[in-house]
């Protein structure tokens, strides 16, 4: 259980650009609602297929009718063949190998496996995949990412403060558990 109480991850991965989403959750619940809503929304982008594992939280009736509704195609994968998800199946593998490599780095509690997580992926969406020219933060945004923000994990980071004395260092250590862009 993470720090916040949830127990369950969702990933959703676009087939074409490989940008990542991840929602953690309390209850296994319905998380491609919300997931729709933002891509639709935020992103104006429709979805027209959804590939799943046959877990139950896809197979209901309800969600079967949402899904008709919306003109999106449910693809069911035969059980016991993870090869056919093959894109979300090394996405959850990579995701897993660095989550695990970040908390070899750090001696905290595995409850915060959800920064280590959310920080992973978002290290992802950044990096050049082999499948296209571009990452797949710019395809999905339009734009290039901004990495200014990106450090070492476990780095030491310094704030630029002003100094009337030409000795003084021009900047204040922050602890590396507090880091942040400007």
């Amino acid at each position: 259980m993470t720090r916040s109480g949830e127990r369950y991850v969702v990933t959703f991965t676009d087939d074409f650009s490989r940008y990542g989403y991840v929602y953690l959750m309390k209850h296994k619940h319905e998380m491609f609602k919300q997931y729709q809503n933002e891509i639709q929304n935020q992103l104006g982008k429709t979805i027209k297929m959804l590939r799943s594992d046959r877990s139950g939280e896809y197979l209901s009736l309800e969600f079967d009718e949402h899904l008709k509704k919306c003109g999106i195609i449910s693809q069911l994968t035969p059980p016991g063949t993870p090869q056919l998800k093959g894109v979300s199946e090394r996405r959850n593998r990579t995701l897993l190998d660095m989550v695990r490599s970040m908390m070899c780095r750090i001696n905290l509690p595995h409850s915060f496996w959800s920064f280590y997580l959310e920080t992973a992926t978002r290290i992802i969406n950044l990096a050049p995949t082999k499948k296209v020219d571009k990452t797949p933060y710019e395809i999905w945004h339009g734009e290039k990412p901004k990495v200014c923000y990106l450090r070492v994990w476990r780095c030491n980071t310094y704030v630029t403060s002003e100094s009337m004395d030409k000795l003084n260092p021009c900047g204040d250590k922050i602890a590396a558990d507090r880091q942040s862009c400007s």
